[in-house]
């Protein structure tokens, strides 16, 4: 570490130093985004890893008398900040999704009685669940730490990639449990598990698996557990009707039994404790086996040091927040933004045992050779800034994330790329198929380290997958049918957008019949824009356009998660022609405008939980993905001050260091990734070219620390929340007299000055 701060000093002079020597883990909240709809957790990870270890604070039927319960989507990522019960603390969670799964292995210390079920928030000592305060609980970068009132147990938890380290101090009992719900998961779906296995190894090592049929169809996970003393007792609870049967009957299999297997299973772990004592747990996860996962325990935790653990994954927090280093006068802005780095670090996750294992999405075991295998792919939000920003500042990450899309290809029985994809599985989740902008997003930019040919076919072959989604309506009429498909004007859009992805590709390959083609599909986007309203609007497959037609309705409408304000925006390839076709630059800005500034009824508001006014300013809505580049088209119109100006009000509205402190779902990093590119000044609003549109930066000084040795420094001179207008551009010394700057730029290291001022600029 010594020397890496020494390199760093002599790469940028004395300010380096004194940017190594600041802890910038200190800036990082993590428990930013757990109220509300924000859907963050708050406990212990390392950079992309496989295990997030973190409290559940209530388990949500996702259906109540058979119809869906609008309560468990506040619990997508297992923890409300509004709760005062803790149920456990279990090892894999999504970060900001908007729909959920995970929740594998809950276990849960107590003292006393010993109780198999979690109570309820009303009366946590019904159950094993526990009341907790805010005032003891301490959420940092890899590290969790809480105190359980009901049962007075410290609880704190650390992580390797691979393995959750929980330490617990007791006190004096001779009654201490470890309980291991096997039952317990994030969105409870009934009958979700399909099998689970528990296999007592020695008096100090537990194995097993969990296979479960909730978002993901078919979910395998192993583990391996270690205690670090012996228990003295153990035992479990079969919740499911049919145990027992057979000639299973000759064992009593509730207490000391080494082998528990059923579908509802809750097992429990005995010991006799001193006062101050700690049990410390290390639980192993595997996609493979539960020798995957002990190999996996073995190499990453040998030993019982927590705090080395502790140390360890902070350490690599240090390093993958410092690619950017920023300075800044507000202590809000440096918290905003180091927290933003450490959300958009939590996913994609790595899916893989340590000697490259995987499972893959045909359910067969596969090795990872010369890459790392990643998954959790929340495509339709990511391919915006997510992994535009990694092939920034994580190139060589992004293509590994890349080739892991690649084997999914291989092993997919459609031959179609990720759409929304975690755990061995494709969820079909949203519209698109952006897996074609990140991989034609780092083709262009010259991050391709894989066969780029192949590539391009599984693009084209994903692209003309005729059943998939109105795609064959599409490809024969140059739009979906809302008659014919739902949300028929997102998907039209966004194929075009995805359809000019592949044409860039093709073009720069050489490969000019597949550029014929789909520059051809790319400008789509025309067939569902109604010239009589001004907006994109759905069309039947007669060809007329829909009657009843509501430009701030989504549902119904033709959208999905945006309305037709919004979607009439999303033609990032061809914003020149967007703008005039509807109408020329002067009637564009009017449209921008009114965006942002019209207020929006009630009534728009009332049917559905994820649509809410706390992601939205006017019309325009941050907290939705399809409006995150907008701010920026004011660069085309002429008005790049108006640009400027929007963005630092969404930087302010809809972000801040606080449980409540994100105007909407994280959704994977990609709304933690706007707000990085924003507060350097630049943002991608056409993945796939290698341009990055001119904003307004937030922070005074940025430097990138590149993967290829160079930096590239940003400058915002006379920048305060007064001075959001940028009076002129310099890079390298140079003026730029354009509103972009490029990739290539950037990679090549240098500097970019923008000088500020609380006066709108002369462009």
């Amino acid at each position: 570490m010594i020397r890496r701060i020494l390199f760093l000093s002599l790469l940028g002079g004395t300010s380096l130093l004194t940017y190594a020597q600041e802890n910038v883990l200190q800036y990082v909240k993590p428990i930013t985004g757990t109220r509300k709809m924000g859907h963050t957790y708050p406990g212990a990870t390392v950079p992309f890893g496989m295990v997030q270890l973190s409290p559940d604070t209530d388990t949500i039927p996702y259906e109540m008398n058979g119809r869906y319960n609008k309560d468990v989507y506040k619990y997508c990522a297992g923890y409300q900040y509004e709760d005062k019960t803790i149920t456990g603390f279990s090892h894999t969670h999504f970060s900001g999704t908007g729909h959920s799964d995970l929740g594998d292995f809950l276990i849960m210390p107590a003292v006393g009685e010993l109780q198999l079920n979690p109570g309820t928030a009303d009366h946590p000592e019904s159950g094993y669940r526990s009341r907790f305060s805010h005032s003891t609980e301490i959420a940092e970068p890899n590290y969790y730490k809480v105190k359980l009132e009901d049962n007075n147990i410290i609880a704190e938890l650390t992580t390797s990639t691979r393995v959750g380290f929980h330490q617990y101090t007791f006190p004096a009992s001779s009654r201490s449990h470890i309980i291991l719900d096997m039952m317990a998961g994030i969105y409870n779906y009934e009958n979700k598990n399909v099998w689970t296995f528990i296999r007592v190894e020695n008096d100090t090592l537990v194995t097993g698996f969990r296979q479960t049929n909730g978002w993901a169809r078919t979910r395998i996970e192993y583990f391996a557990m270690a205690f670090s003393k012996p228990f003295k007792a153990y035992g479990h609870q079969n919740y499911a009707k049919d145990v027992y049967k057979g000639f299973w009957r000759k064992f009593d299999q509730t207490k000391d039994f080494p082998e528990m297997a059923g579908k509802q299973i809750r097992a429990w772990f005995d010991f006799n404790t001193t006062e101050g004592e700690q049990v410390k747990i290390k639980f192993a996860l595997s996609p493979v086996s539960t020798q995957g996962a002990l190999k996996n325990l073995r190499a990453e935790i040998p030993g019982w040091d927590f705090e080395a653990v502790k140390r360890a994954g902070q350490a690599q927090w240090t390093a993958e927040l410092n690619k950017i280093q920023i300075t800044s006068g507000s202590r809000e802005e440096k918290e905003n933004f180091y927290t933003a780095m450490y959300h958009a670090f939590i996913n994609p996750t790595v899916y893989m045992d340590t000697d490259g294992a995987y499972r893959g999405l045909d359910m067969n075991i596969h090795t990872a050779n010369g890459y790392t295998n990643y998954t959790t792919f929340s495509l339709w939000d990511t391919y915006r800034a997510l992994h535009p920003l990694f092939n920034v500042i994580q190139p060589k990450r992004n293509a590994d994330m890349i080739q892991s899309m690649l084997h999914h290809y291989e092993q997919s029985v459609q031959h179609m790329l990720p759409v929304w994809s975690h755990y061995a599985n494709e969820n079909w989740c949203m519209t698109g198929y952006h897996s074609v902008s990140v991989i034609a997003d780092a083709i262009m930019k010259g991050n391709a380290p894989f066969d780029v040919n192949k590539a391009l076919d599984a693009c084209v072959a994903t692209a003309r997958h005729r059943t998939y989604d109105g795609l064959g309506y599409y490809m024969d009429m140059g739009y979906v049918p809302e008659d014919k498909n739902g949300a028929s004007v997102s998907k039209t859009l966004e194929y075009a957008y995805d359809d000019w992805c592949i044409a860039q590709v093709a073009q720069k390959l050489g490969r000019t019949d597949l550029y014929n083609e789909f520059i051809r599909r790319a400008v789509n986007y025309k067939n569902v824009y109604d010239r009589s309203t001004g907006f994109m609007r759905p069309r039947l497959s007669d060809g007329s356009f829909k009657v009843s037609f509501d430009p701030l309705q989504t549902h119904d409408q033709g959208f999905i998660e945006g309305n037709a304000w919004n979607y009439s925006l999303y033609v990032p390839h061809h914003p020149d022609s967007m703008i005039a076709m509807m109408g020329g630059k002067k009637q564009f800005t009017q449209h921008l405008d009114s965006l942002f500034t019209m207020e929006l009824p009630d009534k728009y508001f009332a049917e559905t939980e994820d649509i809410t006014r706390d992601g939205i300013i006017g019309n325009y809505v941050h907290g939705n993905e399809p409006s995150h580049h907008v701010a920026y088209l004011y660069n085309w119109t002429g008005h790049p001050w108006k640009t400027q100006e929007r963005i630092r009000m969404i930087l302010k509205k809809m972000y801040h260091p606080g449980p409540d402190g994100l105007g909407g779902n994280d959704d994977c990093g990609q709304m933690s990734a706007w707000y990085i590119f924003s507060s350097l000044g630049f943002y991608p609003v056409c993945p796939g070219s290698n341009q990055y549109a001119l904003g307004s930066p937030a922070i005074d000084k940025a430097t990138l620390q590149l993967e290829n040795g160079r930096t590239f420094t940003i400058e915002a001179r006379n920048q305060g929340d007064k001075n959001v207008y940028v009076q002129k551009v310099v890079l390298n010394g140079t003026p730029l007299n354009r509103w972009y700057i490029t990739h290539e730029e950037i990679m090549n290291g240098g500097k970019v000055e923008f000088y500020m001022s609380a006066r709108r600029g002369n462009k």
